[in-house]
């Protein structure tokens, strides 16, 4: 079978902007490692004549095409980083061929966030795919998205490789001779450690992954204890600076009004926390899975998180749930007199993550060459069992 996968190029895209052009290129890379498929092209729906500069040695051997010649490539549709038309979609259809909407995305918010706070967005016309494939994080929407499209939707596996972390990894240290991945800290003369300069990456574009939660969380740390931090970079919130919301959240800390706090704007996570962070606090609501997690927990860097996806599944970083701030300023207040002391057992925790959602173990290839079996049941090209 033959697979297209769309993805949506722009002047200046980078990587490192979301994580789903990492995603569109990981399940590439897995589905084409399945026997029953013989290709797997990119469908390109933007306005660039290449994919960002930092793929482009991943995506060898992956061949990037427009709708109009995808007509007679693909047997299989899988709609992903970009949307496609919708006449084209019902053209395909009528063929027998096979579209998928994988949704990435937390679903619930993309339909109600714009009409709620009149932010642009795109409405993916119904009845336009044969199945949808949602993560295992958005499983409580999978109703909600059945009624709205009405057809099947089925969870396919959360998938992440460190390979372009590695490749950023490799930039980095050739650009400052600084090497990524979390360092013990230097102690004064009682055996105290240096307090953590703490970074905190969420988007703060949605209600989904906002940096709030985090600030206080650092605030109630170090109010507890001073020693513990030393500094706080909020990224992501350059936008948001002369808000009169987050200027009375902001003013209403220690943490900033003894003037250890600053508010930047977007980095990367590898070129951030080699040169000013050894320590990330996270947030999100209904949205466990993040790849931003991943590249934290890569480096060994303590991650205190909300996730219980991390934490029913190894362990990993450490938890705090929900939005209980507090207990995440103890969890911070842990990590700082813990981690060092603990990095073996931190690392081997986080190597079950990796396991676990490796796009090339053998528990990932097959659900997805299931989904695809499932997808294809009673058409020319069936996957053969």
């Amino acid at each position: 079978m033959r697979i297209g996968i769309s993805v949506l190029t722009h002047e200046g895209q980078n990587i490192w902007e979301n994580g789903l052009g990492q995603n569109v290129m990981f399940l590439a890379q897995l589905l084409q490692r399945l026997p029953s498929v013989t290709s797997v092209v990119l469908i390109d729906v933007g306005d660039q004549r290449s994919l960002p500069p930092q793929v482009e040695n991943a995506a060898l051997g992956f061949r990037r095409v427009s709708t109009q010649e995808a007509t007679d490539l693909v047997d299989v549709v899988i709609e992903m980083a970009g949307a496609l038309d919708p006449q084209w979609l019902r053209l395909m259809r009528a063929r027998g061929k096979k579209v998928v909407y994988h949704c990435c995305g937390q679903p619930f918010v993309a339909l109600v966030e714009p009409a709620v706070f009149e932010k642009p967005a795109l409405f993916h016309a119904t009845e336009r795919c044969d199945d949808i494939w949602l993560l295992p994080k958005d499983e409580p929407f999978a109703p909600m998205m059945r009624t709205l499209y009405r057809c099947p939707v089925d969870i396919a596996p959360f998938i992440w490789h460190p390979q372009f972390v590695d490749q950023r990894i490799a930039e980095v240290s050739k650009l400052v001779g600084l090497d990524y991945g979390y360092q013990p800290r230097r102690r004064d003369a009682a055996g105290t450690p240096a307090g953590f300069r703490v970074a905190v990456f969420e988007p703060n574009i949605s209600v989904v992954k906002t940096s709030s939660i985090p600030m206080l969380v650092c605030d109630e740390a170090f109010r507890a204890d001073p020693s513990c931090l030393q500094f706080l970079s909020v990224l992501n919130t350059l936008h948001m600076t002369t808000h009169p919301t987050l200027l009375y959240l902001a003013n209403a800390l220690d943490v900033v009004r003894q003037h250890k706090t600053v508010f930047l704007g977007r980095h990367d996570i590898v070129g951030f926390m080699v040169e000013k962070a050894d320590a990330v606090v996270a947030h999100q609501w209904q949205n466990p899975q993040n790849y931003s997690y991943l590249d934290a927990l890569y480096g060994n860097y303590p991650l205190v998180h909300n996730s219980p996806w991390l934490h029913d599944l190894s362990g990993a970083g450490y938890y705090y749930p929900g939005f209980e701030a507090a207990e995440g300023g103890r969890q911070l207040q842990h990590a700082f007199a813990s981690h060092d002391a603990n990095l073996e057992d931190y690392h081997a925790r986080s190597q079950q993550v990796f396991k676990a959602v490796d796009p090339f173990s053998d528990n990932n290839l097959q659900a997805y060459a299931t989904l695809l079996k499932n997808l294809c049941r009673g058409t020319a090209f069936e996957v053969m069992a």
